[in-house]
């Protein structure tokens, strides 16, 4: 069965593929519950500009400029967010770019709204850039919200007689094949299924 990070892992891969030799940046960021807490906007978007940057043949002049500003009004601090967006707004206008992000709902509330406004902005002045997210159904409506007509949801779910298929397969390779009588197998096959949950793929622009 495919999870989100399979799909999002196949989505880079094919882009990869079809834009090598190209003038085109493919980017990926995988989102991890277990990390969310560490896991801002500024995180994430600051992954993205730095893959962006390695993807390109040379960095352009307002790239570098905007670098060597930031060293010399913050003493070479972190990235703000607010420069982070205007560095990948400068990149994303002058070249195509992907940016893929696995498990936008692994990404704690107020950090999402960040990096949502944030993709808003970059998209506002990058009409070559195009973004693929995943994430559980329930932040479709936060995702219209903040981007209105930018953005195509799917939901992605998966087909039920493929779930038992698969985990029928699994019974069978069991060792212990004492322990499970037909109830028990009915009950799995029967409960298993309900719980998996759906996928929102979100392709937008």
């Amino acid at each position: 069965m495919l999870t989100s990070l399979d799909v999002s892992s196949l989505v880079v891969d094919k882009l990869s593929n079809e834009a090598r030799g190209q003038n085109t940046v493919i980017t990926g960021f995988y989102l991890d519950f277990a990390a969310r807490e560490e896991q801002s906007a500024a995180g994430v978007l600051g992954s993205l500009l730095r893959q962006a940057v390695g993807g390109m043949g040379r960095i352009s002049e307002e790239i570098w400029r905007a670098f060597q500003e930031h060293e010399k009004t913050m003493g070479g601090c972190r990235l703000q967010l607010v420069d982070i967006v205007k560095m990948l707004q400068a990149i994303t206008s002058v070249q195509p770019t992907f940016m893929c992000i696995d498990g936008l709902d692994e990404c704690v509330g107020v950090q999402r709204a960040k990096l949502l406004g944030s993709l808003k902005e970059i998209l506002e002045k990058s009409p070559r850039t195009r973004i693929f997210a995943t994430g559980r159904p329930y932040i479709r409506a936060d995702v219209e919200k903040r981007l209105g007509g930018q953005v195509a949801s799917v939901s992605v779910g998966p087909i039920r007689g493929d779930i038992i298929t698969y985990i029928h397969a699994r019974l069978g390779e069991d060792e212990t094949q004492d322990a499970m009588d037909e109830s028990l197998e009915a009950d799995i096959l029967e409960e298993i299924p309900k719980n998996i949950p759906e996928m929102c793929v979100v392709p937008w622009r």
